[in-house]
């Protein structure tokens, strides 16, 4: 980002050496002494969370569907399963690492370049996924391939923080923070919906040998022209002279990973388990009962995609909804009732996933509902915490264990208490995340109280 180099006006400051063609294209359209609104904001922070949540639902998708058969066909379904769902908690693991390296490009090189190597990062990982032989050709290569291209893609969304939520919330009139902080969480059901759509398509056209040949490949393909797409519209919102003003004057710039863990660990931690009970009911109704319906029933998974895709959209409206409610009772008060709500879903989610046609329809409707509302309000409750020195850091710091400790893993613990002790167990897993939504919640309303006094 060159940050105080030349304006339209002709002012000069010192040179930051960090244009890239893109960016001045997009400097080009926003080349102007206006005001960044929030409408504007909001526009590239939901193509943005769009494109990248839709990288993580292809890859979810095949992680059930096509990896089981096609990197690990020498072992059972089930063990294929879980070995692929062992690969995809991997991109959690690495995301933070993305942190760290992409924090030091921001400050060296400017948000404009680290988002585009991140977002290429992020965008080639997929593609090389979509030209990976199976097993048949390479062997075990295949699978260490696909764990580097997922450790990649880690990496990658580690860089992808850009720091437009927080230039939302710092935009959005004070009466209506909880209506802009839900417009970053729609891409995750907007995502899904494309995502499901089209391996719904490819399932339902193809024989099952033309799916498996090639077929599969074509949303990961989708993926990248996607990422091209939401790198200039998020470069558009960065480079502007609003978002430069931010970030001068310290309430955006990253800060140091240590000092800002020394300074800000207990909001970090606390931001991480707030959303806990919303991020593992994320994967209890995406890409857990897909599994469990591939793995133990006849239906077609295309039927269930459908069902997924009815899912995503009451997800779509029950997060607008979220942005309504937390504004007449509150960000924190809307969560804490909603863990309550996911805590009730836990014990009927067990028996509606087993339930025949109209309890799968019911589980994912309800769950949808109330990852919306839980979901539309999970980032950032916390976050109003951070001194305006480390908001941008520890924010990024706090989203990436929040995903790690809420939804990395849950897909693959959520299947393993399933097989060994019934579906009862993934039910009583998302009771766990309910009550440490809930007491992280007490603790930080407790600290609050103390600041405030």
């Amino acid at each position: 980002m060159t940050s105080a180099t030349s304006t339209p006006t002709g002012g000069t400051g010192s040179a930051r050496p960090t244009s890239t063609q893109m960016e001045q294209d997009a400097r080009g359209v926003t080349a102007r002494d206006k005001r960044v609104v929030p409408g504007e904001i909001a526009i590239g922070v939901i193509i943005g969370r769009t494109s990248e949540f839709f990288d993580f639902f292809v890859y979810a998708i095949a992680s059930v569907i096509v990896f089981p058969r096609l990197i690990f066909p020498y072992v059972d379904p089930v063990t294929g399963t879980l070995y692929s769902f062992a690969i995809f908690a991997l991109a959690f693991l690495t995301r933070p690492i993305g942190s760290l390296i992409f924090m030091a490009v921001d400050r060296r090189y400017g948000r404009g370049v680290k988002l585009t190597i991140a977002l290429f990062l992020l965008g080639g990982s997929t593609a090389a996924i979509a030209f990976l032989p199976g097993y048949e050709t390479l062997g075990h290569a295949a699978a260490v391939l696909l764990a580097l291209f997922r450790c990649g893609q880690g990496v990658a969304l580690g860089g992808t923080w850009d720091g437009l939520a927080s230039l939302l919330s710092l935009n959005a009139p004070q009466s209506k923070r909880g209506w802009y902080a839900m417009m970053p969480q729609l891409g995750a059901p907007l995502a899904l919906l494309v995502a499901s759509a089209l391996f719904a398509y490819f399932l339902s056209t193809l024989s099952t040998a033309d799916f498996f040949d090639w077929g599969w490949r074509y949303p990961f393909f989708v993926a990248f022209a996607i990422n091209v797409v939401a790198l200039f519209a998020r470069l558009r919102i960065v480079v502007t002279h609003e978002f430069e003003r931010l970030f001068e004057s310290r309430e955006l710039q990253p800060s140091l990973v240590l000092p800002t863990v020394k300074s800000e660990g207990r909001n970090i931690v606390l931001g991480a388990f707030a959303p806990l009970a919303s991020f593992a009911l994320f994967h209890m109704v995406t890409v857990f009962p897909l599994s469990w319906i591939a793995l133990f029933t006849e239906q077609p998974l295309e039927r269930f995609l459908v069902i997924e895709m009815i899912g995503a959209t009451v997800g779509v409206l029950a997060i607008i909804v979220s942005g309504f409610v937390a504004d007449m009772i509150g960000r924190r008060s809307l969560l804490a009732y909603s863990a309550v709500g996911i805590a009730l879903f836990s014990v009927a989610a067990p028996l509606l996933l087993n339930g025949g046609d109209l309890g799968e329809v019911a589980f994912m409707v309800l769950g949808f509902m109330l990852l919306g509302l839980s979901f539309g309000q999970s980032s950032g409750v916390v976050a109003s915490n951070f001194s305006s020195a480390t908001r941008y850091t520890g924010s990024a710091l706090t989203s990436d264990l929040a995903w790690l400790f809420g939804a990395g893993f849950a897909p693959l613990v959520a299947l393993v208490l399933s097989i060994r002790f019934g579906l009862a167990a993934s039910g009583a897993y998302l009771l766990s995340g309910a009550v440490c939504t809930m007491v992280a919640l007490f603790i930080n309303k407790e600290l609050a109280g103390r600041r405030d006094a």
